[in-house]
């Protein structure tokens, strides 16, 4: 379990760049997010994806969710219709370069419609997918690094509270047979609690994680 500390209001691409390694290599790594610190793989990678789902020791029929870079992205993996897509804007980022961080926005995670896509992803429902857009510049950038989208949950043991303090986490797998392969450490988050979950395929939309 490699630790590397990255400075998130200065980022090196170079620490960025083994975090990119890792996860194309199809490891799992725990990475800084908008809300909390969060186990982040490949999506489009099977072993990747059981991995997390190990770690965690999460039940295999719980879902994870997804990170992506844009709107685009989300598009070409779900099915959104006008006034979900106007909805979405609203509540993403929208920095089509994503150099800055727009307060206030990507913490809440939308399911949709699942979209039939010619690469296989995993650690999703076969019908809908939750998926989010986040708004945190190392995460970004990182998004923005890489050409697959980014299965994704909240880095502690399922059942357990989700948390953005790096020393608590690491203590927490430190000795546990499954772990990440690469922890990137920024340090303390601030105090958030993971993101919104809301279902944008009933109607009215329905919060299921407030």
């Amino acid at each position: 379990m490699q630790i590397i500390r990255l400075n998130p209001q200065k980022i090196n691409q170079d620490k960025l760049n083994s975090a990119i390694d890792s996860l194309i290599k199809g490891e799992v790594i725990l990475f800084p997010t908008d809300t909390v610190y969060g186990f982040l793989a490949n999506a489009t990678n099977k072993k990747a994806v059981e991995k997390i789902f190990k770690i965690k020791k999460r039940p295999a029929q719980k879902p994870l969710s997804l990170f992506v870079k844009d709107i685009k992205i989300v598009k070409k993996i779900a099915k959104i219709n006008p006034q979900q897509e106007k909805f979405l804007k609203i509540i993403w980022p929208t920095s089509p370069t994503f150099k800055k961080t727009e307060t206030g926005k990507g913490k809440i995670t939308a399911i949709l419609e699942r979209r039939k896509t010619k690469e296989k992803i995993y650690g999703i429902r076969e019908d809908t997918i939750a998926i989010r857009i986040p708004s945190y510049k190392p995460l970004n950038l990182l998004l923005n690094q890489v050409n697959f989208p980014l299965a994704q949950t909240s880095a502690n043991i399922s059942g357990k509270p989700a948390s953005g303090k790096i020393k608590e986490i690491i203590k927490e797998f430190k000795d546990k047979k499954d772990q990440p392969d690469l922890i990137i450490n920024a340090g303390d988050l601030p105090s958030h609690k993971p993101s919104t979950i809301i279902d944008l395929t009933t109607l009215p939309p329905k919060i299921l994680r407030e």
